[in-house]
């Protein structure tokens, strides 16, 4: 009788552990963890591996990647995919054989694969299509299938995505969600699909990338966080494709100023910085105008970019606390010099670069500023919403036609983003000295490092470290 027993309470209590990994949903919203790539939690596989950090491919794509799961067909098959505003297809099935190094073929691997023929919903339909990127490409045959979002009952029937054919330079699939149905395509993507099939009442999201330490944030579809953000959500209007630098319906605002607050405390802002720009959560680094990169630049010590297109500055400036600071209207979201400042494991040690880089062909908002931000992607209001990201816990709600997102605000006290430490490393010392004067283009502002130039061309050259990280920067961008 006692054995009986135990076995029934093993049952029952596996029952309530599964019931409690999966989350139900209360009302029309949804969420997703949003991974980043060197999470060792999701990705251990490829992370306990030391020979991982000096394979350059993997290295670089890890570094700009953020994952969301899904579970596509019947039985489901789970499949991380990398999350992109910046495009607008979902895709799947990498083909990691073209790819160099094991450790990318194991990355490629680790993301999952979804087999049509193993799921008794899914259905070919006629068309293929080739996708192109910044970086690589994806020729697609389209499926029709039902996809669930992971660890929640949420599940949508007859979706339809691409199953790659062939790719080029593609570590993982892609879920686009930008603009869809008749915008950019003529069928309903992830989000269309969302709020047609009740999942979400509007075709809203919120998206917290989560800091560099975090390695990770939430996404959610129909819903918001306010324990992820300070202050009140000001909104900011999409700006019409036809209005846009490149004519193509993306999540384009006007950024009103650019502004360094370096660790002296005296703000320096940038000329000519009043600019459309878009936020895309699939690109690495914000790409700038040439002559604004080239000016924050100075202020970081570089003098040029390198031999690739790249800002080198010193490590030290990870422990700084000063801010690069992106003025829109009613907003100001400031990025600490941690975030921007880009570190890479490589065996020649660790490597830094500016999280910008220069283009004339448009501005762009990246990861690099992106985590720094919470914002609602609201399709439905054709507005972004946008606040200071702060993570001082969960308090999910549920955005609903009558949600006055202007009048929301966050949970969390403002930061203190000059407790950073002002230790500094790699031999450099902080100056201590200022020279910017407030809302003063002129002359270096005191980033808190000697105005030097530290060029890792040299030493990279053999590497191609550089060569990669140059076609990652514009990696979701669609052309």
């Amino acid at each position: 009788m006692a054995a009986w027993f135990y076995v029934l309470l093993h049952f029952i209590v596996a029952a309530c552990c599964d019931r409690v990994s999966v989350e139900r949903r209360d009302a029309h919203f949804v969420k997703l963890p949003v991974v980043h790539s060197t999470n060792r939690n999701v990705f251990s596989d490829i992370w306990d591996n030391k020979r991982a950090i000096t394979t350059v491919p993997l290295a670089n794509r890890s570094d700009v990647a953020y994952y969301a799961k899904l579970a596509i067909g019947t039985p489901a098959q789970e499949v991380y995919v990398q999350l992109d505003t910046g495009s607008f297809e979902l895709w799947v099935n990498p083909d990691c054989s073209n790819l160099q190094g094991s450790a990318d073929v194991r990355f490629c691997q680790a993301v999952g694969h979804y087999n049509p023929s193993s799921s008794s919903t899914a259905v070919k339909v006629a068309g293929t299509k080739t996708l192109r990127y910044g970086i690589g490409s994806a020729s697609i045959q389209y499926v029709v299938d039902n996809i669930g979002l992971a660890d929640t009952d949420a599940q949508l029937e007859g979706v339809q995505f691409g199953v790659a054919i062939d790719t080029v330079d593609e570590f993982s699939g892609i879920l686009g969600i930008g603009h869809g149905e008749n915008v950019t395509i003529r069928y309903k993507n992830f989000v269309d699909q969302l709020a047609d099939q009740g999942v979400t009442d509007t075709k809203a999201f919120s998206l917290a990338l989560g800091s560099k330490n975090e390695e990770e944030g939430v996404i959610i579809f129909g819903g918001m966080d306010t324990g992820k953000f300070t202050g009140t959500l000001k909104t900011l209007p999409i700006i019409p494709a036809e209005q846009s630098p490149d004519k193509v319906p993306r999540y384009w605002v006007n950024m009103t100023s650019l502004s360094l607050t370096p660790p002296s405390g005296q703000r320096k802002q940038y000329a000519n910085t009043s600019m459309t720009v878009f936020l895309d959560s699939g690109a690495t680094l914000t790409l700038l105008p040439t002559t604004l990169a080239n000016s924050i630049a100075a202020d970081f010590g570089a003098t040029a970019i390198d031999a690739n297109g790249f800002y080198s500055v010193d490590c030290s400036f990870n422990d700084l606390p000063g801010t690069v600071d992106f003025a829109f209207d009613g907003v100001t979201i400031q990025v600490p010099y941690n975030e921007l400042v880009r570190e890479l494991q490589t065996s020649f040690g660790t490597q830094c670069f500016l999280g910008i880089s220069p283009s004339d062909e448009f501005a762009l908002l990246g990861d690099t500023m992106l985590r720094s931000a919470y914002a609602v992607f609201d399709q439905t209001n054709n507005a972004i919403h946008l606040a200071q990201y702060v993570n001082c816990g969960t308090n999910e709600i549920e955005i609903t036609a009558q949600t006055n997102m202007s009048a929301t605000a966050g949970d969390c006290a403002a930061p203190d983003l000059r407790a950073t430490s002002t230790t500094a490393t790699s031999g450099s010392q902080p100056t201590g000295t200022g020279t910017a004067t407030a809302d003063n283009d002129s002359g270096a502002a005191d980033t808190g490092l000697p105005n030097t130039s530290t060029n890792l061309a040299g030493s990279l050259r053999y590497s191609g470290i550089w060569a990669v990280l140059l076609s990652l920067v514009i990696g979701s961008v669609v052309v």
